[in-house]
């Protein structure tokens, strides 16, 4: 008899346990961030909404553009093959500090679990391909968590494709999740430059003040 395939939900228990404090991590549209909020809600979490496959694009800019901290974006497989074109950009760039976790479902779930149009496609076996510099396929979450905390300690980019059980039913996060309040929220956590708008063309970038002792 074959062991059950694990659900999103143990895969995040795993990652909420071994996430470092200091990591910002991108979550996909749908149940991506809704149990994500559930499980570890944190000014540093970037949650997307109404955006299928935007979690890629997003993850490999904030870890371009924070060297410094470790960046982990969890995105699907379904979304990943609407922005393929990501998949080659995070080769050729090589940020160090980026690992992807790709919820390998193989359907659409956030629309309805529509099944994906091909599959058998080897997503870890492409990421490797076009330059990852680790990547793997993981069955259960006691292979994520070794895999997570090599991907952690290596050097990255890393992408670990996690074979879960299609999760169609919508989870409720802890409150509605506010595209205004998560992009405030989290520009704050990680100190980004504020844009003032002006008129013709004239506004400028303002640091934040410096944190409160």
């Amino acid at each position: 008899m074959s062991p059950p395939v694990p659900t999103r939900e143990d895969y995040y228990r795993v990652l909420a346990d071994r996430l470092p404090d200091d990591a910002l991590t991108v979550t996909s549209l749908g149940n991506a961030s809704y149990l994500w909020a559930r499980v570890r809600d944190r000014p540093e979490n970037f949650y997307i909404e109404d955006a299928m496959g935007l979690a890629l694009p997003l993850a490999l800019g904030l870890a371009v553009a924070q060297p410094g901290r470790k960046v982990v974006g969890v995105e699907g497989d379904g979304g990943l093959l609407m922005h393929m074109g990501a998949l080659i950009t995070v080769g050729a760039v090589a940020p160090g500090n980026l690992t992807v976790l790709l919820i390998q479902n193989r359907v659409h779930a956030a629309s309805g679990g529509q099944p994906l149009t091909n599959q058998n496609l080897d997503l870890a076996d492409l990421a490797r391909s076009a330059g990852w510099a680790r990547t793997e396929n993981v069955g259960n979450p006691k292979g994520f968590r070794s895999a997570f905390l090599s991907a952690l300690e290596g050097d990255g980019p890393s992408f670990l494709a996690l074979e879960a059980k299609p999760d169609v039913q919508v989870v409720e996060p802890p409150e509605p999740l506010n595209p205004v309040v998560i992009k405030q929220r989290f520009m704050e956590a990680i100190r980004a430059p504020r844009y003032v708008s002006s008129t013709f063309g004239r506004g400028r970038m303002v640091e934040p003040p410096p944190p409160s002792s």
